[in-house]
């Protein structure tokens, strides 16, 4: 009877929420904005033309020209690829090590949960910004340093999440009977445990993608992220900023790229209402 009714519940469609719903088709319109952006243009996101210096929205720019007449299009689809692009390495980048160590800490316990414990408390100790100034004092403006920073910030909630899922799981009886039955650790995982944090697992990268995009914008912005003439959003703002009496909308047009790649991230990774 237990076995028919753990099938019915595995089996039975999942309701996909309208919010999912739409926060999926925002991220797949951003995307196609930003890879096809550039191909519709034509134009390179760092030529500049002076004689276009703060060109309006429409006629020859589509979203208008910045104080060097580089085409804002451009940049905007560049950034928003550069934006998206380094969030999801990130995620992965925490997601991979985070997920596999909270498996093995929550399978093994005992002294290797206590040396990744141990480890998680070492980081979350730090400020997570903080954390990332830091790796970044030894080569600001780079890519790599950021990146790695970031990551190191993000797979602790990664870990900690899986850890406590997997062991509350493993602690239910037909797991134990699984074991005792005979089924290989390998069978258990497939089977019961990452069916079940799956859709905890990506409503973190979710988040964790919204992180990185915010993050990485707000330190280009203090100059400490990627630096001009790199076509990140942040930066693009600060750039924009003393030009705002004549031209606002171009301000405001990288700071509302960023808020709907947020906002999608945000909807996707939103809980289903029972």
């Amino acid at each position: 009877m237990s076995t028919e009714i753990v099938s019915l519940s595995v089996s039975r469609p999942r309701h996909l929420s309208v919010t999912r719903v739409i926060g999926a088709a925002l991220l797949l319109a951003l995307a196609a904005f930003a890879v096809l952006g550039p191909w519709l243009v034509q134009a390179d996101p760092a030529q500049q033309d002076f004689s276009a210096s703060l060109a309006p929205i429409g006629g020859e720019y589509l979203l208008g020209a910045d104080h060097y007449g580089r085409s804002l299009l451009a940049r905007l689809a560049h950034g928003a690829r550069l934006s998206f692009g380094m969030a999801f390495l990130t995620m992965l980048t925490a997601a991979i090590p985070g997920v596999l160590l909270g498996l093995a800490a929550a399978w093994r316990g005992g002294w290797l949960e206590r040396m990744l414990e141990l480890l998680a408390n070492i980081v979350l100790a730090l400020p997570g910004l903080m954390l990332v100034l830091l790796l970044l004092a030894f080569a600001p403006g780079n890519f790599g340093p950021l990146y790695f920073g970031l990551a190191l910030t993000l797979w602790v909630e990664f870990y900690r999440i899986t850890r406590a899922t997997t062991a509350t799981i493993l602690k239910q009886p037909h797991i134990e009977a699984a074991k005792l039955l005979g089924f290989g650790s390998g069978y258990i995982l497939r089977n019961y445990v990452l069916p079940s944090i799956a859709p905890l697992i990506a409503t973190l990268a979710a988040f964790a993608m919204a992180t990185a995009i915010i993050a990485i914008s707000t330190l280009s912005a203090i100059s400490v992220g990627l630096q001009p003439p790199t076509p990140e959003l942040g930066s693009m703002i600060v750039e924009l900023l003393p030009y705002y009496a004549e031209a606002p909308v171009h301000v405001l047009l990288p700071a509302v790229l960023i808020f709907l790649l947020v906002l999608g991230l945000q909807l996707v990774a939103r809980k289903d209402n029972p």
